[in-house]
């Protein structure tokens, strides 16, 4: 084999690691989350499938001709490759959830197998280039670094490329093909008809399971698996639904009509704090269906909303699918929450909404006693900041959120279920917060959203009891956050 060619599947076969490793993150994130936990599976999964192909590889060139194995090995990679979005898919409607079990099973499937196999070209690369032991050095330092290069460009170019380009699962299709023809090539090199066979097959059969795999999602995003759901009671009414997390509900007719009782305590809050009719500003960090801008800039025409959020692909959806427009009361910022947050002048809103907390994914540098003093700076003496946490018994995360906001603004309330506050249940729980007094809500939220209950003062400092403030140095909201079963 020329050292040119050696080089080339080095660096192809490392790369596509690394793409497999960043894919499969975003893979298994729609039954899993984006946690700590994915993360760290999918990461320590890709390096046991590093060193396991590396050895195997190894011992494989020594016993038998690598140059008759590196094709096969390719064919076989890219074959294993195109049954991973299958694979997941299948594997994640059964088993969804965010359990050790559930994650280590999903991390394992997506990345361990074919990463092996392309771990294994490269010694077997080595094998062919060494002609004496005098230049043992040059030739594996050459190919060593050779193929970090490749993994580099492979987590450049997913990262910063492919993922915004394409969906994940049409680039693992395409990199599952890739491989099979860098395969075939490879294999007729050497004649090997039935390994050039076997690649048509593998390409046959992962393209039908492909097509036949559960779909989870009707549009992949930068950052999420989108679907929009027709109410079957309520013609034109519509669910975002956001990776495991129904999201946001939008009535296409009636931007007033408000369905979730959190969202329709958010309602309530901005009626207290401005009569309808009375112009307000109103920040809003994670965009969803923009169901709450919405409702204040119909119930309060010349109000100044403003939309922060990271997937540019989420805003597509509300102006495809649910009828968003913006340019007069709405505008749309695409950028990290954290950072906007940062970027606006001291008491320049009336409100901040923090809803940028999905389910089982929650960015945690949103959460941290930091972000909540940006936010007290911003809204200013008497403005309010509202957040809605989503959390379950024992409610570890809720508690540290609540006592972080608490440990900045001066007053509190929390609105939820009767059960989260006895450590029965879970769910939504939306906090209020302002240096100045609350506006009287609490009637509004008897009358409107029945389910919920209001909660200040001892109750609050009850509820948080030794929590931990979440801080930009500790927040570790994946092992605080439960999710229920199933």
């Amino acid at each position: 084999m020329s050292p040119l060619l050696g080089g080339v599947l080095v660096f192809l076969s490392s790369a596509a690691v690394l793409v497999l490793e960043i894919l499969s993150l975003r893979l298994v994130a729609p039954y899993a989350g984006i946690t700590l936990e994915v993360s760290t599976a999918v990461i320590g999964f890709a390096l046991a499938a590093i060193a396991l192909g590396s050895w195997l590889g190894g011992v494989a060139a020594d016993r038998w001709d690598p140059r008759r194995m590196i094709g096969p090995v390719l064919i076989a990679a890219g074959g294993l490759t195109m049954l991973i979005v299958p694979a997941i898919r299948a594997t994640g409607e059964a088993i969804s959830g965010n359990d050790d079990g559930a994650v280590l099973t999903m991390a394992a499937i997506a990345v361990l197998f074919p990463a092996a196999l392309l771990s294994a070209v490269t010694p077997m690369v080595v094998k062919t280039q060494l002609g004496s032991l005098e230049k043992t050095g040059s030739v594996v330092g050459m190919l060593s670094g050779t193929g970090t290069v490749g993994a580099l460009v492979g987590t450049f170019a997913t990262g910063f490329l492919l993922v915004s380009s394409a969906p994940t699962s049409r680039i693992f299709y395409a990199l599952g093909i890739g491989l099979i023809v860098l395969g075939v090539g490879v294999a007729a090199r050497h004649q090997l008809k039935a390994a050039a066979a076997s690649g048509t097959s593998a390409a046959v059969i992962g393209a039908g399971a492909f097509v036949i795999a559960p779909q989870p999602c009707d549009t992949e995003t930068a950052y999420h698996c989108a679907k929009v759901l027709t109410d079957p009671t309520r013609p034109t009414g519509r669910v975002l639904q956001l990776d495991t997390l129904r999201h946001s509900y939008v009535d296409l007719a009636d931007p007033t009509h408000l369905e979730f009782p959190y969202i329709r305590t958010f309602g309530a809050v901005f009626d207290a704090l401005r009569p309808p009719g009375e112009p307000v500003r109103a920040l809003h960090i994670g965009g969803g269906g923009a169901t709450l801008p919405r409702y204040v800039d119909a119930t309060r025409p010349g109000s100044a909303n403003l939309i922060v959020e990271i997937d540019s692909g989420v805003i597509d959806i509300d102006r495809k699918q649910l009828g968003l427009v913006t340019g007069d009361g709405i505008e749309v910022a695409i950028r990290d929450g954290r950072k906007a947050l940062a970027g606006q002048p001291d008491d320049s809103w009336d409100a901040v909404v923090m809803d940028a907390f999905g389910g089982i994914a929650v960015p945690w540098h949103l959460t941290t006693r930091e972000v909540v003093e940006d936010a007290r700076r911003v809204v200013g003496p008497d403005g309010l900041y509202l957040v809605n946490v989503i959390d379950y018994w024992p409610s570890d995360f809720a508690r540290a959120e609540v006592a972080t906001v608490a440990s900045v603004f001066r007053n509190v309330a929390l609105v939820s279920y009767p059960a989260v506050f006895d450590s029965t249940g879970g769910g939504n729980l939306v906090i209020v917060a302002s240096d100045g007094p609350l506006p009287a809500f609490a009637a509004a939220i008897e009358n409107n959203v029945r389910q919920f209950v209001v909660r200040t003062g001892p109750d609050v400092t009850e509820f948080a009891r030794d929590a931990r403030i979440l801080r930009d140095d500790f927040a570790p909201v994946d092992q605080l956050i439960t999710v229920p079963a199933g």
